[in-house]
């Protein structure tokens, strides 16, 4: 294994691309120092003042969680003399707190649609992708970018207002390569979907295309064809997720008495689930949230390389056994067999057994404790 210079990112993160100093993602802390943000937010309005103008009712629309961005994205839209929609793609294992957050969200002043998928067409697309393709969220990334662009055509809605662009906040990939707006080829690279669509789930254990409606994104040529525009506010704001959360925080959003997964006791905390799809990180690639949410504080100045190692092995083993109980009891099946097919996706080239221990040879924590 091999991890970033400055922070604790591992070289096989999906995505990401190191410098010739060793560096992963870490650079774009020196990228986005030469953005000229000014120029970026004038560009922002020149956006706002184009939807307005094409608006038929909604200025726009915001894809909405229980999580701080959420509320950040809703203020900073109201703030902007924008009048918004807000949709929601609603998790099946929303946790109370996700739930008080939507609540307060929708309170400062917002129309509001939550989304809610047959619970039984949700089991059975959530099992076939776990076994498939080692991760339970393919359901739910889909879910989240099609939902809210559908409903966005059908109420021509001009501009979709999604928060920062994941693939260049995390992935290591340039912002030039990804761009200001979410269009069909961000989707497929990083849609995190496996590249796959919902016509690639048809027949697949008896999904049918009528099951898989709320999972079918609108193309690129419908989205042109309505007026609709999709765009990441991270592209013309500057996005840090502690300036987000005390904008959240000062409305009103409630954060967590502790870390759910990862770090952070102010994120991924809207949905009981989303921590398996954290934890497989680790089967696949030899990481886990933690180590994203220490790294994003280690390139904002918030933690030392040193500081951010002495947590991961504090916290030591991250297995969510509570949260993989409630999910085996969803979609019906047993914890051991859960673990049988998570076995089945053990990255041989990063795992090596020994004395009946799986261990990650020149693992960034030389003393480890392997269980």
């Amino acid at each position: 294994m091999k991890y970033c210079a400055t922070c604790i990112t591992p070289h096989n993160r999906p995505g990401i691309r190191f410098d010739s100093e060793g560096r992963c993602n870490c650079a774009t802390k020196a990228t986005k120092a030469e953005i000229d943000w000014a120029a970026r937010e004038r560009d922002f309005r020149a956006v706002i003042a184009n939807a307005k103008a094409r608006s038929r009712g909604y200025d726009c629309l915001i894809p909405v969680s229980g999580g701080k961005d959420s509320t950040w994205q809703v203020v900073t839209c109201l703030e902007y003399g924008l009048k918004p929609l807000a949709v929601t793609w609603r998790a099946p294992g929303r946790t109370a707190i996700g739930q008080r957050n939507l609540d307060n969200l929708i309170k400062i002043g917002v129309d509001h649609i939550d989304y809610s998928i047959n619970p039984e067409v949700e089991k059975k697309f959530t099992l076939l992708a776990y076994e498939k393709y080692g991760t339970t969220a393919l359901p739910m990334h889909m879910g989240i970018f099609s939902i809210p662009l559908r409903v966005a055509v059908k109420f021509e809605i001009p501009l979709v207002v999604w928060g920062e662009n994941s693939a260049f906040e995390y992935g290591g990939v340039e912002e030039s390569r990804t761009g200001f707006k979410l269009d069909g080829l961000w989707l497929k690279a990083h849609g995190v979907t496996h590249g796959t669509t919902a016509a690639d789930w048809v027949g697949v254990g008896g999904l049918t295309e009528q099951d898989l409606v709320p999972y079918r994104a609108p193309d690129d040529a419908e989205l042109a064809k309505a007026g609709v525009l999709a765009v990441f506010m991270g592209y013309y704001l500057q996005w840090d997720p502690e300036k987000s959360l005390a904008v959240a925080q000062k409305h009103g959003f409630e954060r967590g008495d502790r870390a759910r997964t990862g770090y952070w006791d102010y994120a991924d905390i809207d949905d009981d689930f989303i921590s398996l799809h954290h934890w497989l990180k680790w089967y696949k690639f030899g990481f886990t949230r933690t180590f994203d949410n220490l790294s994003v504080d280690i390139r904002n100045g918030r933690m030392d390389r040193d500081g951010a190692l002495a947590i991961l092995r504090k916290r030591g083993d991250e297995t969510p056994h509570a949260d993989i109980e409630k999910f085996c009891a969803w979609v019906g099946i047993t914890k051991e067999r859960f673990f049988e097919i998570a076995e089945t996706f053990r990255n041989k080239d990063v795992w090596t057994k020994r004395d009946g221990t799986w261990q990650i040879d020149d693992f960034i924590v030389p003393d480890w404790t392997w269980r």
